[in-house]
């Protein structure tokens, strides 16, 4: 049995992770620690089913009185790895969102233990410290991002220096066709009607505005050890082909499924093998005609910002994350207009100089100073 801490456990990779456990797998996995920032209702539930060794509600205070006695209680941002340090676990599911999630995932990493990250503002934050401290320790990192997933895939058996270029998918969000002139006029409740996907609203939004994507351009290109000009972006509204890998001889592989991303959870829980999962296949009658469409970045700016923060180097990834929580919050709030997101990241990523990344220190610095910086170009008090 692996020894699986599931952070993030009352959002939608965790619940999604619980439910395959849940699903006639609770001899492979043994859910040992889980977390979660507020929904103490749902995180008690969970403890009482899977009878967990260590459990942390982050904004939580008092043990509650029906927690079982041999089980853990662990409260603050520091309660994550307390809660981790108190079960040691095999394997890490790190799906927190935003900049929380990066302490954990350099706990993991540190430890030598495997990584299966959800967490994508780890690497674009901290990509090459984490992936450095990886190569240290021995850890390893599986990619739960359904298009970072199907790449690892494609690599599976293949030589790195036998690439020629990775083609991200995305599928374009809500607004892939909406006049650009009515952008201004967008609200959250359109915002978060995401067209394939069920994900929770940060991810949601990000992928309205692309910037999810553009986060997953500075991913891939840590987690693969990949040159700029060698990671590109297509649009495909099926959400079926996850993303593809061409080689040097002209060769293409591509990994295709049901836009479920219980299927990439899985892979990463029980890698290196595959369990049987049943679920509605995918059908290639149904799916006869793919589509490809390239990039508008009229209308999705952020992917150039992605390039931007890789030419600047430095903490400029952990910059462009930032800013960007700041202004998906303010836009769910109602202070920010939808444009003013990509709009206020790019003035946040040029006004703040890159800088060296030396320690987890840095990244935590360049994170304080991104936001504030983003509040005030927002014209918000923090």
């Amino acid at each position: 049995m692996k020894r699986v801490a599931i952070l993030g456990s009352t959002g939608s990779i965790g619940t999604q992770a619980l439910s395959l456990i849940a699903d006639g797998r609770r001899t492979m996995f043994d859910v040992v620690a889980i977390a979660a920032r507020r929904r103490e209702d749902l995180l008690l539930q969970q403890a009482a089913e899977f009878a967990p060794d260590a459990v942390c509600l982050v904004d939580g205070n008092e043990r509650p009185a029906h927690l079982a006695p041999r089980c853990s209680w662990h409260t603050g941002a520091d309660g994550i790895l307390a809660a981790l340090d108190a079960t040691s676990p095999d394997l890490v599911l790190n799906g927190i969102t935003g900049a929380a999630g990066l302490a954990a995932s350099e706990w993991t990493l540190r430890r030598g233990r495997t990584l299966a990250l959800a967490n994508k503002e780890s690497l674009v934050m901290a990509g090459p410290y984490l992936m450095a401290l990886a190569a240290q320790t021995g850890a390893r990192i599986l990619p739960v991002d359904s298009e970072h997933c199907a790449i690892f895939q494609c690599l599976n058996g293949e030589k790195r220096e036998q690439v020629r270029c990775i083609y991200l998918t995305g599928s374009g969000g809500p607004f892939r066709t909406r006049d650009l002139a009515t952008f201004e006029q967008i609200t959250p409740q359109e915002a978060l009607k995401h067209p394939t996907w069920d994900m929770g609203p940060r991810i949601t939004i990000g992928s309205a505005t692309m910037m999810n994507k553009a986060f997953e351009i500075l991913e891939a290109r840590w987690l693969f050890d990949l040159r700029d000009d060698q990671i590109r972006v297509v649009i495909h509204p099926q959400s079926i082909v996850h993303s593809m890998v061409e080689f040097i001889d002209g060769s293409i592989l591509a990994q295709l499924g049901v836009p479920d991303m219980r299927v990439p959870i899985l892979y990463c829980m029980a890698w290196p093998d595959r369990v049987p999962f049943a679920f509605a296949p995918f059908d290639p009658i149904r799916f006869r005609a793919l589509n490809f469409e390239p990039v508008d970045i009229a209308r999705y700016p952020a992917i150039d910002l992605a390039y931007e923060a890789l030419r600047n180097g430095g903490d400029s990834g952990a910059v462009l994350n930032a800013a960007d929580e700041v202004l998906t919050e303010l836009f769910l709030t109602g202070k920010a207009s939808f444009p003013a997101i990509t709009r206020t990241v790019a003035q946040v990523l040029r006004e703040r100089p890159a800088q060296d990344i030396r320690t987890l220190a840095d990244v935590l610095r360049a994170d304080r100073d991104a936001r504030a910086l983003a509040h005030t170009r927002a014209g918000v008090a923090v």
